[in-house]
């Protein structure tokens, strides 16, 4: 008897969430997190060095990755918290 459920959807069985699997997805966005800063940093490297300027472009590209990279993991973060 599950009247009670008349006009609403019953929820979906939630997975749980294994410690290894929360350790891999860190992992792997620290890896992301490295692997941008140094390829943002050597773009900007080279841009100096094209437009000989001390290194701005250098500074600012990799401050940028970071950003992206952390604005990223929020984003992820959110959502897999309102999936909890």
């Amino acid at each position: 008897m599950k009247g009670y459920l008349i006009g609403k959807k019953p929820k979906k069985a939630r997975e749980p969430i294994s410690k290894f699997s929360g350790i891999l997805m860190l992992s792997a966005w620290g890896f992301a997190m490295a692997l941008s800063s140094f390829l943002f940093l050597y773009v900007g490297y080279i841009i100096d060095e094209i437009l000989g300027t001390t290194p701005n472009f250098m500074l600012c590209s990799f401050i940028l990755a970071i950003g992206l990279c952390v604005w990223t993991l929020y984003k992820d973060a959110v959502k897999k918290g309102k999936n909890l």
